[in-house]
């Protein structure tokens, strides 16, 4: 525990050691005009912390955005990796040093959203600054809140997708097409499924866990400590009981979507899994999947969510970060990123607010050819529950399922 606390004792010293002269206030900040914002935010260095676990998506960033904010802005965007906790960490302790981020910008959802909310290390409500903001669509409750959260202008979207099951037609000709139906299936192909034991995969037990309850509105609100320990304890015998017939016996789990990804590709399993529904194309135009891999929603539904651009509260550089992310909500750079060869992440704009040629970009991208067009799963997408039930999947999954600690009686 020593070991452990030193350097984060140490390094919090010396960012207190450092002085706080550079620290201005939110409202400071937010009280400006955009044309002062733009003036302010030129030519500066932004720091972007974000997922990195994706080649397309690191290649979207580093070929396309980070040339065009340099020739619009001047500015040098710099990419570092910082997800979910360790961000969290990161960012609660400049806080309570009271020092400038060594972060202008990161990229959030859900959990850690809430969390940043808790230690106050966000800026404060700025998406109303943006010129590109009319173009949001705002009035997608897929959008608009973020597990159970009103967005309220304090993290900007900037995608939006829903949950699939990627699998090989080649191996598997007729995948479950429900939730009711996996545990046949399971037993009756053993060693072709498991469930990586990270947020993709959470969000695969959420949605069973939803679909077990044949009521999703339950899990909508604040946590429900009842509806939560009956549900997931339905969910954690339903899942030992096939564990047998798991990759690996159930004996061990992916720790890591890649790994889970790669046994996919091996052929080593037949099922994967993806936050974002158009992945298994870009997977597959990677020559990462099979040209047989297909993506698929099982009924009653999956989990479709947004993900977000947030500022830090203590950024050195936040009029700087504004630009950024202006530019990442324009149709331009929503068009690029929607296109399944790019990244294939869905836009959050309302394509309505569109001029009619840029909508027309929109719906002449190229089609989906492994997975489900969007039209086509919006009617199976369930919205995200409370940020807590997805912190309590993570620590009972390890308990009940991956440790087989007996579950309690509901």
């Amino acid at each position: 525990m020593k070991k452990t606390l030193l350097p984060f004792l140490t390094a919090l010293a010396l960012l207190t050691a450092c002085g706080s002269d550079k620290l201005r206030e939110p409202q400071q900040v937010l009280a400006q005009t955009w044309p002062q914002i733009e003036a302010t935010g030129k030519s500066h260095t932004v720091s972007l912390m974000m997922w990195q676990g994706d080649p397309l998506i690191n290649q979207y960033m580093s070929t396309y955005v980070k040339p065009e904010v340099k020739r619009r802005f001047g500015i040098d965007l710099q990419i570092a990796a910082g997800q979910g906790a360790g961000l969290v960490q990161t960012l609660a302790a400049e806080q309570q040093a009271n020092q400038p981020s060594e972060a202008d910008m990161v990229w959030i959802n859900g959990e850690t959203f809430y969390q940043l909310r808790q230690v106050d290390a966000l800026l404060g409500p700025f998406v109303a600054k943006l010129p590109n903001a009319p173009l949001l669509d705002l009035q997608n409750p897929f959008i608009n809140t973020d597990f159970q959260q009103p967005v309220a202008g304090m993290e900007c979207p900037w995608g939006n997708v829903q949950f699939t099951f990627i699998y090989d037609s080649a191996r598997v000709a007729q995948p479950p097409r429900s939730f009711a139906e996996l545990p046949a299936f399971v037993k009756a192909h053993p060693g072709q499924f498991t469930i990586p034991n990270e947020f993709t995969g959470m969000t695969l037990l959420k949605s069973w866990m939803m679909a077990l309850s044949g009521d999703p509105k339950l899990f909508q609100g604040k946590f429900d400590e009842a509806v939560y320990k009956k549900w997931s304890g339905a969910l954690w015998r339903q899942i030992n009981e096939s564990k047998p017939y798991f990759w690996k016996q159930g004996q061990t789990f992916p720790e890591q979507l890649a790994p889970l990804h790669q046994l996919f590709a091996n052929g080593e399993v037949a099922f994967t899994f993806s936050n974002n529904d158009a992945e298994v194309d870009n997977k597959v135009n990677q020559k990462v999947f099979p040209a047989t891999a297909r993506a698929y929603v099982p009924a009653p539904g999956t989990i479709q969510n947004s993900h977000y651009l947030g500022i830090v509260r203590h950024a050195q550089h936040p009029e700087a970060a504004m630009l950024v992310i202006n530019f990442l909500i324009s149709p331009e750079a929503q068009l690029k990123k929607m296109d399944p060869n790019v990244w294939g992440d869905h836009t959050v704009l309302n394509l309505k607010a569109l001029p009619a040629a840029q909508r027309q970009q929109f719906e002449q991208l190229p089609t989906r050819r492994y997975a489900p067009r969007r039209e086509a799963i919006q009617g199976l997408a369930l919205p995200e529950p409370d940020p807590e039930y997805m912190t309590r999947l993570f620590k009972d999954f390890r308990t009940y399922v991956i440790e087989g600690t007996p579950v309690p009686a509901s």
